[in-house]
Formats: C-alpha cells, sequence, structure tokens
C-alpha cells in the first residue's frame, strides 16, 4: 500500500473571496459577538467589526490603494490588526505580514522585496521603537506611512470621501485566485521568501479547520498566538470568521497569566497556542476556572506526550487537536480529530485535510513510498501558494510541474493514513514555534569582522523544543569572545535567532571530501552541553 491520501469530503470547497465570505457572516451573525481584545478593552459584535472594516476599506481607497497593491503591517495582536487583515482583502490590496520581532534590516527587506507601498506600524512594542525603525528604513516603493495611536482615525477620516457604491465595486472587481497576501518564511539561502497566498488559500483553509473543531457562532477562540503568523491569522481569525465564533484576544503577545484570564472572562470554547505556551499556561495555572473549553489546537512544534496529557486533564480540553502544515499551504494539511485517541493526537499529526492531497515520497528518486517507510512529505490541491513572490526560481524549486507542494520534512504514514513527522530534509531549527534557518543567522555572523567560518545547528532544549547553537572558528590573528559575539548580534537580528549557546572552533567535524558534519556536531554538543 503506497503512502498516498486524498481528504474525500461532501463539503464543497468555497468559491468566494475573503471580503464576501466576511461580509456574508456580518449578515447573519450580525448581533453576536466578533472580536475581543482584552488588552485594549475593545469589543465587537460582527455588525460593529463589519462598519470598522468597511471604514478603513473606505479609508485604503481614497489614500490611492489598487486592487494588488502592497500594504504592510508592523504591529502586535491588536484590533486594528483584525480589521486591517479584512479591510485589505475588501479592497483586493495584498497585506504583507511583517514580524514584530523584526530589526531595521530585516523589515527594510522585507519592505523592499515586496515593493510595498502602504506602511501601518505600531508606534511602540515592548522596548522597540517601532516609529523610530520605520523612519531608518529605506524603501523607494514606500509613499504612505500610518502610525496606528496617530494616523487611525485619519484614515477613517480619509474613507469618508468614498461612498459605499465604490467599495461594493471594488469587491465586485475581485477574484477568489487573486494573491491577497504575503507571508515571509526564511530560506536556506539565508533571505526570506514571501509565500504568496490567495483568497481561495486562505478562506478554505481557515473553514476546514473550524469544521474539524465543530466551529459554530456559539464559539469563542482564545488566540494568544501571533497574527502575523498563519497559526494566529488563518487557523485563528478565519477559522473564527467562516463559522461567526468570537476572537478573543487576551494581549499583544502571549502571556499565560492573561491568556488564563481571558479564557476565565470570557468563558471560552477553545484555546491555541504551541506546545511552549501550553506548558507556560499549565504551570500559570491556579484557581482559574477554565471549564468552558472544549476544544483547541496545538501546533508548531512536536507535543511532548506528558504535556498533551495535562492539556487534557489540568486544562480540560477534551478535544484538543494537532495541526500540522507550512506558510506555503495556507497552512494546514493534516489535522487530527476531536475524537481521535490520545496515542493518535500524540503520536501523530493527524489525517489529510478535506480536498487535499498528500503523499510520501523518497526524497532522491521521487517515488512513492510504502506504507510505514519515512519520506518526504508533499502536499497538492487548494491550500498549495500561488508562488514565492517575485521569486521564480525559489518557487521552482518548492512546487513541481505537478503543483506538489514539497514539504522538506520526512514523514510515515500509517495504515490508516495517519501522519508522523520524522524529521526534516530542511536545515531547519524550530524554536518555540518559531522556524529558524541557519544559514540566515551563519550570513549575518559572517559579516563580524573576526568570524572566520560558522556553522549554526539546533540543539533540544526542554522549554522551546530546540535552541540555536552557534560554532565559530575566529580569524587568525584576531581575539574574539563569545560576549563580543552575542552583543553583535543584540538588536540587529530578532532575539529567537540569537544563538543560545556558542562554542569556539579551531575546525569542523568533516567528511573526507569537505563536508561539514552537522548531525556530528548536534551529537557532541548534547555531551558537552549535557542535553
Amino acid at each position: 500500500m503506497s503512502s498516498y491520501t486524498h481528504g474525500a469530503s461532501s463539503t464543497p470547497l468555497r468559491g468566494e473571496t475573503i471580503g464576501e465570505s466576511f461580509f456574508a457572516t456580518v449578515a447573519a451573525y450580525s448581533s453576536s459577538l466578533a472580536l475581543v481584545v482584552c488588552s485594549q478593552g475593545r469589543r465587537f459584535t460582527w455588525s460593529e467589526l463589519g462598519a470598522e472594516v468597511r471604514s478603513c476599506a473606505r479609508g485604503l481607497i481614497a489614500l490611492g490603494v489598487h486592487k494588488g497593491d502592497r500594504v504592510g503591517l508592523f504591529a502586535p495582536n491588536r484590533y486594528e490588526w483584525v480589521v486591517m487583515q479584512f479591510a485589505t482583502a475588501a479592497v483586493g490590496a495584498i497585506l504583507v505580514n511583517l514580524n514584530p520581532a523584526y530589526k531595521t534590516t530585516e523589515l527594510e527587506y522585507a519592505l523592499n522585496q515586496a515593493t510595498v507601498s502602504v506602511l501601518v506600524s505600531a508606534a511602540r512594542f515592548r522596548h522597540n521603537d517601532f516609529a523610530a525603525m520605520v523612519r531608518e528604513v529605506h524603501c523607494p516603493s514606500l509613499r504612505e506611512i500610518l502610525i496606528l495611536e496617530n494616523d487611525w482615525q485619519r484614515l477613517y477620516q480619509a474613507g469618508e470621501s468614498i461612498g459605499a457604491d465604490e467599495l461594493e465595486a471594488r469587491g465586485q472587481s475581485l477574484y477568489p485566485d487573486d494573491p491577497i497576501n504575503i507571508q515571509y518564511t526564511s530560506g536556506t539561502t539565508g533571505f526570506p521568501k514571501g509565500a504568496t497566498l490567495s483568497h481561495h488559500n486562505l478562506v478554505n483553509n481557515g473553514f476546514f479547520i473550524g469544521e474539524m473543531l465543530g466551529y459554530t457562532h456559539a464559539d469563542r477562540v482564545c488566540i494568544p498566538v501571533p497574527f502575523y503568523h498563519c497559526f494566529g491569522m488563518v487557523i485563528g481569525n478565519l477559522a473564527c470568521m467562516t463559522h461567526g465564533a468570537c476572537m478573543v484576544v487576551p494581549g499583544e503577545a502571549f502571556d499565560a497569566a492573561a491568556a488564563l484570564d481571558a479564557v476565565v472572562a470570557e468563558r471560552c470554547t477553545s484555546l491555541y497556542g504551541v506546545p511552549t505556551m501550553f506548558i507556560g499556561m499549565l504551570d500559570a495555572l491556579r484557581d482559574h476556572d477554565v471549564s468552558s473549553l472544549r476544544t483547541g489546537v496545538m501546533a508548531g512544534a512536536p507535543c511532548p506526550v506528558e504535556v498533551m496529557k495535562q492539556v487534557q486533564d489540568r486544562l480540560h480540553v477534551p478535544e484538543i487537536t494537532i495541526c500540522y502544515g507550512m506558510t506555503e499551504t495556507s497552512p494546514v494539511s493534516t489535522q487530527t480529530a476531536v475524537d481521535d485517541p490520545l496515542d493518535r493526537r500524540v503520536g501523530s499529526v493527524g489525517r489529510v485535510h478535506a480536498h487535499l492531497e498528500i503523499k510520501i515520497v523518497h526524497p532522491e528518486t521521487g517515488a512513492v513510498v510504502p506504507r510505514g517507510h519515512s519520506g518526504e512529505l508533499c502536499t497538492r490541491g487548494y491550500s498549495v501558494m500561488l508562488g514565492y513572490w517575485d521569486n521564480p526560481e525559489a518557487t521552482r524549486l518548492a512546487i513541481d510541474s505537478a503543483r506538489w507542494m514539497h514539504s522538506g520534512d520526512l514523514a510515515t504514514m500509517d495504515a490508516r493514513g495517519y501522519l508522523g513527522i520524522v524529521g526534516r530534509i530542511k536545515d531547519m531549527i524550530i524554536r518555540g514555534g518559531e522556524n529558524i534557518y541557519p544559514r540566515e543567522v551563519e550570513e549575518f555572523l559572517y559579516t563580524h569582522p573576526s568570524v572566520s567560518d560558522v556553522q549554526v545547528i539546533g540543539v533540544p532544549s526542554e522549554k522551546y523544543g530546540e535552541e540555536v547553537m552557534a560554532w565559530v572558528k575566529i580569524k587568525p590573528g584576531t581575539v574574539c569572545e563569545i560576549a563580543e559575539l552575542q552583543a553583535f548580534c543584540k538588536g540587529r537580528i530578532s532575539t529567537f535567532k540569537i544563538p543560545r549557546h556558542w562554542k569556539l572552533v579551531d575546525d569542523f567535524p568533516m567528511t573526507v571530501t569537505g563536508k561539514v558534519q552537522k548531525f556530528r556536531m548536534r551529537e557532541l554538543a548534547i555531551i558537552e552541553l549535557g542535553l
């Protein structure tokens, strides 16, 4: 029996844009609660959220935003993020998600690579002065900068000159297969690639995730995961929107106590997080009444057996599910069912989603392997991205001529179609749900004047799943200590990419043909660090 399966379903795909889907939900559930942002004290019914989105959309049109223009969004989880997500879709602008952890060089690269014309940014986040960062970047295509704290109302006021008929006409000019979102995912070349997703990709993936979770307009979903990422934007916001469920946002960034407080205060029925978030919430759990919880999603990294058991027992989430996917597949390709037994929810990443195909192939020959054998997991169907923005070569390497998206992950498929992830072909580190490609960190460290050579690997971490470790060779005749390298990274690359462990070496383990043996480096590091 070959490792191929498809998601047969009697539920049809939805042939609509995000805007059409959103406004249909507004009409159907107008008086139901749509969005609660605890940290901002803001609450919206679907009718109220619809009015906000219309005002924002008209403002974008007034600013000269046309179909296909790129609009960057550089902000943490706030109500304005949700409004902008749906408003850009309503006018056909391509939303460019910008990671709030970006430093100036990373922000500048993304803005220029996507040729962003309008940037919407928070003034600050944590200790980072976003407004100052935005002023520092050089992006010739950027013609308009809106700071949320200063310009949000100005955007709405500008939209007062745009009539409802003009907004409706814009919506009618859009098609489900139009690109509507760019999300950056790091590449092994060291430069982020912009996964370009369509209305069709995102509406359907969000819808079928919600179907798997049994969502209705009565559900309230606690979303402490970031909006810039598919987890928050699709598994969170779009799964809710397509079912009329309420999005509950605890705060700008994850805080375990705040997430639990939101569950209690809003009587949430669903809870999201990567495993480290759930571990944090278990640690913070006191006398919180979380009995309202029914389901949820754990994704982004492998889930330890004991963590899943505690989530079910102590957090009282009996129908917690595991999702697997990648940004390039909108993101979810497989998911456990709410009634799958515990061993399936921990020992697998579920079965293929509706209307998708999965196969596991030999990494070198491309032949489909027998069930139970490992190989590269590939996905085909409605969820596969349009391609990497302005990067046909990277697109060709990721999506083959038959439209199979190659994940780079090694997986197995059992007789019942359950998938298990057993390793990675791509040289990627997953730290607390964040994908980190060693080459990107290596190329940055190469810019230090004393670094001769560097190799970055992932090592096990009980808290984050993996941590970054750098092995560094110093140029002859120079002196450089680890503290200097750490200081060199701070403020210049995202904090989660800065190596937690360092090792100054004279040489790396090598093959006889001169290739670095990263697997051997990992083995030695585990022994030396006592991991």
